[in-house]
């Protein structure tokens, strides 16, 4: 095969090899019909090649349509369809764009870099083939990388936002540009983005002119180098290679510095913004110095740029730098000179405004202003509780930790190796007309616990294994004269023991530790629970997952999935379905990864006898200006704003999700909303039976008590000399006896000055350094009241008794500290729960459960 270059297209023909052993025809010599025949081998092998590479193109690319087809038929399965359609649609078009815009002005650099180095386009041959591909990759690398397509999306969903009114009655803006939250939250990286990718341009576009043009002046240098005589050996460059004379001449090198200097004002104008983000020693935000020295320079170096246009164009390009140097001289003297000489010998007087600015912008970002009062807490000492005020307390104090229960109840109520209860939920049901904590944990399967050959078929952890079964309830003041928990659901199947219950679904296919596909409705029953020696199994009833019957399916299944079985496998059938992204909060990270998910979703069994997933989402952000930035559970980098704005519930035998919208004044999640309008509802359209199961999040709330152990001082001076910090309190917990920080507790407990008891998330304090109380917070779970703030204050010269220092008191009771020393002996140990303090009235109830647990098992 022989390839025949022309200029507009190329010719393939076909010729067969001849034989090197034939005779050379008359006129030919030998050296020349080897050399014809090496040729034809050259080309077959370059024929081979490129097979190889389309072969390898053909697979890359049905890896990208199986992948397609699978994420088209899992959205359709979501019913989100049109969410997903304009995800692709931000994600595709704003990169497409800058794709284009990129490979025109690289273009239009290198076609005048080559008409500067006196050269024609057409007349380069295969050289003018291959720089169309180069330039293309070169814009597809550079818009991918320099377009986040989450910011464009977030910014077109941010022109119908309306913003709840501040304290003075109108939206809050920033004390220095007036700006709303909107303007920082979305338009603000925006533009940045916008700037940023044109500076970028600017600069590779004068590379892509000096390379061009630097780059083909050489190389006719070289050829005329060797029309002279001269060997390839003794070519060198020239000494000043990276100057290319003549070039600020150039028209096009002008227009290029103008949009630099363009560009530069405009990234210097956005940057102002950022000043409301720098941090300093005692606060975030623009201080004294940055408002009124850094700002006004930066003003001036915008004017300088400006400037600098005209004389650019005029090519009076050092007077345009040394205009730009001069100010940036400044820039760099000016306000550490100022900071040194006027402020930090009066620094407390002169950034006292700027202080209070930092206060207000971290209190409102953390919403710790929001439905919130302060109330005062005398913490009166008393030996005794009434029992008929405090009956709901007395009733619901938890003396399971959640730590030492999930060891227990994974000891006598796993069944079988291959179960598990991977968490432990706190929450509270109704039952005999009386509220009640209870602890909840799901039985899910753990196919990586199977024996070895069953691990080794394919067909086990896909058809027969896959899903969990059932719940265990048990009450949280309660146990067994064995020193077991008193379970209200028990077993597989589920015996229900309280009339508080029903289990109609115990069937988890969708949970905490479900992350392998799964094949349900085939020709394979799956199994169930086991039952004596014989196993229970059944075949799936829901509509969970997506078809898979067809054979465009399991083909898109096989590839996309890495596993050839699919379409080797004869259990399917019509009704078959698969199932994927199984883990609860990697499913919604797929269907909403704009949101932070909560790691620890939390199972409810609703009235109907179905098992649902509530998960906590959260609208975050780092772009509130003047507020802290402070570490969120999750969330890498921490975060300076964030809302519970999203709830959504997930069934563990359907899938079937839902995303309800708790915070409806959020920027951030109507911006959202306005994308996607289809993919949220209203809170008021959750059901009943779930909405009863609402709670107020861990993770916002440890992200405000973190905040509001700093932010709770008001005076700027106090706050100044940190002389008012808190600590969260810290208690003992197992064998270590190691102190650390307490976690929110939900407790049933009545708060006062109230009548009813409710669903609390609670968290003490103690001061800097100290171990005794100084105030404490509490979170409002039930009904209206949910997310209702109330910070307890203690008074300051009252000495409370904090946990840490009841746990001394504890291990200095002589009759507590010799039973412990006594059963820490002959092959057991002594685990001590996590200490809950209660509120009583106008005191503390602390109450802390110990546990004995043998050394070779884990059953507390």
């Amino acid at each position: 095969m022989k390839w025949r270059w022309t200029r507009s297209r190329i010719r393939v023909y076909w010729q067969l090899p001849r034989s090197p052993k034939r005779k050379s025809r008359p006129g030919i010599s030998d050296e020349e019909a080897r050399r014809a025949v090496f040729m034809r081998s050259s080309q077959i092998r370059k024929l081979i090649l490129l097979a190889v590479l389309v072969a390898l193109i053909a697979i890359a690319g049905s890896v990208q349509i199986a992948g397609f087809i699978i994420e088209y038929n899992w959205w359709k399965e979501v019913e989100q369809v049109d969410a997903w359609l304009s995800m692709l649609w931000y994600e595709i078009a704003p990169a497409a764009a800058g794709m284009l815009i990129v490979f025109i002005v690289l273009w239009l650099a290198h076609a005048r870099g080559l008409q500067y180095a006196g050269l024609r386009f057409r007349d380069l041959g295969l050289y003018s083939r291959l720089v169309p591909v180069a330039l293309l990759v070169a814009a597809a690398l550079l818009a991918s990388a320099s377009i986040d397509y989450w910011v464009v999306m977030r910014y077109a969903g941010s022109r119908h936002i309306t913003l709840p009114a501040g304290p003075e009655g109108t939206p809050w803006r920033d004390p220095v540009f007036s700006r709303t939250l909107p303007f920082y939250l979305f338009a603000l990286p925006f533009y940045s983005d916008l700037l940023t990718f044109a500076f970028v341009l600017s600069i590779l576009s004068i590379v892509v002119f000096w390379a061009t043009a630097r780059g083909w002046q050489e190389v006719q240098r070289f050829h005329s180098w060797r029309r002279s005589g001269g060997s390839a050996e003794s070519f060198r460059l020239e000494p000043n290679v990276l100057m290319l004379p003549g070039a600020t001449r150039s028209g096009f090198v002008r227009v290029i510095a103008i949009v630099l200097l363009l560009g530069f004002a405009g990234w210097t104008f956005l940057g102002n913004f950022e000043l409301l983000f720098n941090s300093h020693a005692f606060m975030t935000g623009a201080d004294y110095v940055d408002e009124k020295a850094v700002l006004p320079l930066r003003w001036l170096l915008i004017a300088a740029a400006l400037i600098g246009i005209p004389l650019v164009w005029t090519r009076r390009y050092r007077m345009t730098v040394a205009a730009l140097a001069a100010v940036y001289g400044l820039m760099l003297l000016l306000p550490v000179l100022i900071r040194a000489v006027y402020v930090r010998p009066n620094e407390i007087s002169i950034e006292r405004p700027y202080i209070e600015r930092h206060l207000e912008a971290t209190r409102l970002a953390f919403g710790l202003n929001r439905r919130a009062t302060e109330r005062p807490f005398s913490a009166a000492a008393r030996e005794t509780v009434d029992p008929v005020q405090h009956a709901a307390l007395l009733e619901n104090i938890r003396l399971w930790d959640w730590r030492a229960y999930s060891d227990t109840i994974n000891q006598i109520q796993a069944l079988r190796p291959y179960y598990k209860f991977p968490d432990t939920d706190v929450d509270r049901y109704i039952i005999n007309g009386r509220i009640k904590q209870v602890l909840l944990s799901p039985r899910e399967i753990d196919v990586r616990q199977l024996p070895a050959d069953a691990q080794a078929s394919w067909i086990n952890p896909h058809f027969i294994y896959t899903h969990g079964f059932g719940v265990v309830v048990s009450e949280v003041n309660k146990t067994t004269p064995d020193g077991l928990p008193v379970l209200l659901i028990a077993d597989a199947p589920p015996e229900i023991r309280s009339s508080g219950f029903r289990l109609t679904r115990p069937e988890i296919y969708y949970g905490e530790s479900t992350h392998d596909p799964v094949f349900v409705a085939t020709l394979r029953q799956e199994f169930d629970y086991p039952s004596g020696e014989q196993n229970k199994y059944s075949t799936y009833q829901g509509t969970g997952g997506f078809p898979v019957g067809s054979f465009l399916i399991q083909a898109a299944a096989a590839v996309a999935l890495g596993e050839p079985n699919i379409i080797l496998t004869r259990y399917f059938n019509d009704r078959s379905r698969i199932m994927i992204y199984r883990n609860v909060r990697s499913r919604l990270v797929h269907l909403a990864g704009f949101l932070h998910w909560d790691g620890d979703p939390y199972l409810v069994i609703t009235d109907d006898g179905r098992l649902v997933w509530i998960v906590d989402g959260y609208a975050t952000s780092q772009s509130h200006p003047y507020s802290a930035i402070l570490p969120v559970a999750g969330l890498r980098g921490g975060a300076n704003y964030i809302r519970n704005s999203v709830k959504a519930s997930v069934d563990a035998y359907t899938g079937k999700m839902a995303l309800y919208i708790f915070d409806p004044d959020d920027p951030i999640i109507q911006a959202y909303q306005h994308l996607f309008p289809k993919l949220f509802r209203p809170a008021s359209e959750m059901p009943a039976d779930l909405r009863r199961h609402v709670r107020y999040p861990e993770v916002q709330f440890q992200t405000q008590a973190e905040a509001y152990r700093i932010f709770h001082m008001r005076d700027p001076q106090v706050f100044y000399n940190k002389e008012d910090v808190w600590e969260i309190a810290r208690g003992l917990y197992g064998q270590s006896g190691k102190p650390e920080p307490m976690s929110p507790t939900y407790i049933v407990a009545t708060l006062p000055g109230e009548r009813d008891p409710e669903f609390l998330l609670m968290l003490p304090f103690a001061p800097r350094g100290k171990d005794n109380l100084i105030g404490w917070m509490a979170a409002r779970c039930d009904g209206d009241r949910l997310g209702e703030l109330i910070y307890f204050q203690l008074p300051k010269q009252q000495l409370v008794y904090g946990p840490m220092q009841i746990e001394s008191r504890i291990d200095q009771e002589q009759t507590i500290a010799k039973d412990l020393t006594l059963w820490n002996q002959q092959g057991s140990r002594v685990l001590r729960g996590n200490m809950i303090a209660l509120p009583v009235s106008d005191g503390f109830l602390y109450v802390e459960s110990i546990y004995i647990q043998a050394v070779e098992a884990r059953m507390p």
